[in-house]
């Protein structure tokens, strides 16, 4: 039997403005978009993508899953998701090298220090 890693499915309360916060983040292509949905891809075609479905229930507690990701600058990325809109975050991470941060629906994710 094979997988192929096709979509992250991401529930939220607006799948538009959620994914278009996270088109401008990452600088992915919308791929589709309708009035319940919204599928961001990889500009270089790759998978998975990122689908934003609608859902009638806001997000409660922490994140079960979350993204990492790694900056070639971490303070400067920190500082432009918090201009975007995100917000620090303290899920009990205590002194870390990494910066905690949700998006704009509470979503949690980590910017990495840069990696040599």
């Amino acid at each position: 039997m094979t997988l192929k890693f096709e979509e992250i499915v991401i529930d939220c309360r607006d799948c538009r403005a959620l994914g278009r916060w996270w088109q401008a983040a990452l600088g992915w292509e919308v791929l589709e978009e309708n009035d319940d949905e919204l599928e961001l891809q990889n500009p270089d075609g790759s998978h998975p993508t990122l689908l934003f479905l609608n859902v009638p229930e806001a997000k409660t507690g922490k994140n079960r899953l979350h993204f990492d990701f790694v900056p070639d600058d971490q303070a400067a990325e920190v500082e432009r998701l918090l201009g975007m809109g995100a917000q620090r975050v303290d899920i009990g991470q205590g002194e870390t090298s990494w910066v905690v941060l949700a998006d704009p629906e509470g979503n949690e994710f980590c910017v990495l220090a840069a990696r040599g």
